[in-house]
């Protein structure tokens, strides 16, 4: 793709199995120290610890929302197979409303079959749950447009459902689509305003392609659409919370291909230390640099 900013931005995503008051307490400190954006996970139980605890994350995120007061918060990403699609723009317009405009809408097909068998939830076939997905956009990006929607599709059925009170955001709250596939990554095209994903630095240059042809083929310019990296850590190389020089080996692997937000999972508590430097030595800098490109 052809990235025209070289600025970064930078956001954490926190796993829900703390108590309360200290995923409070973390998110307040989070923002303190300027990150741009705040997310939890959408799992009935962790995919890592299933035995453990783990709050809801739609409920989690409009408490947090109402203890923060500057960065964008959302749920990374929603998943589809979870709710219908109306009660999810219902909750992101509640969100937004409670965070005075701040809420970022994340959304995902949905991956952990292991929790749907669990809780008993369908878990359909890769095309379903494209075709699902697909559906969902649609009919959320209507009702977080318009104060009323009408839809009729394979899967889901509206006749003139409103949409009142609209969200504080407009023309609506950003849409931020989870996607790796080459039909995701069409969807991503037609209605992301981010797109997110997590892998390989050779995966993110080819899901960037990808979303680049997609972009192409229907008339709408990619730099429209911010690429965003989760930073799964156990999925990297290397754990960027474990010195400032991994965190900043990171940006460099994947900012080079492309990637201008970095949304990494929350550092351990012995890893604060690292949290602090990074906030105080990298953050400034691309502040920085963002403000001078837009002079």
């Amino acid at each position: 793709m052809d990235n025209t900013t070289t600025s970064l931005k930078f956001g954490i995503c926190t796993d829900q199995n703390l108590p309360w008051p200290t995923l409070r307490d973390h998110w307040r400190y989070y923002e303190e120290l300027g990150f741009e954006s705040l997310w939890d996970c959408d799992h009935y139980q962790q995919p890592s610890k299933p035995a453990g605890p783990y709050f809801e994350g739609w409920t989690l995120l409009s408490a947090l929302a109402a203890e923060t007061n500057k960065a964008r918060v959302g749920v990374l990403v929603s998943c589809n197979t979870f709710r219908h699609p109306a009660l999810v723009a219902k909750m992101a317009t509640t969100v937004d409303h409670v965070s005075n405009g701040r809420v970022e809408v994340g959304l995902g097909a949905g991956w952990y079959e292991p929790e749907h068998l669990t809780f008993g939830i369908p878990f359909p076939e890769p095309a379903e749950l494209v075709s699902l997905f697909r559906e969902s956009v649609e009919i959320i990006d209507s009702m977080l447009r318009y104060e009323r929607t009408s839809f009729a599709g394979m899967h889901y059925q509206l006749t003139e459902a409103p949409s009142r009170p609209q969200p504080v955001q407009r023309p609506r709250p950003p849409l931020t689509l989870g996607a790796h596939g080459p039909k995701m990554l069409g969807i991503v095209a037609e209605y992301a305003d981010r797109w997110n994903s997590h892998g390989t630095v050779d995966q993110i240059v080819a899901r960037n392609t990808i979303l680049d042809e997609h972009c192409n083929r229907i008339g709408r310019n990619p730099a429209e659409i911010t690429r965003s990296l989760y930073g799964w850590a156990s999925l990297m190389p290397q754990d960027p919370w474990e010195s400032v020089a991994a965190f900043e080996a990171m940006l460099d692997a994947y900012s080079t291909v492309g990637i201008n937000e970095f949304i990494v999972d929350a550092p351990r508590a012995d890893q604060f230390p690292v949290l602090d430097r990074v906030a105080a030595e990298i953050l400034p800098q691309h502040k920085k640099d963002a403000i001078e490109e837009n002079n």
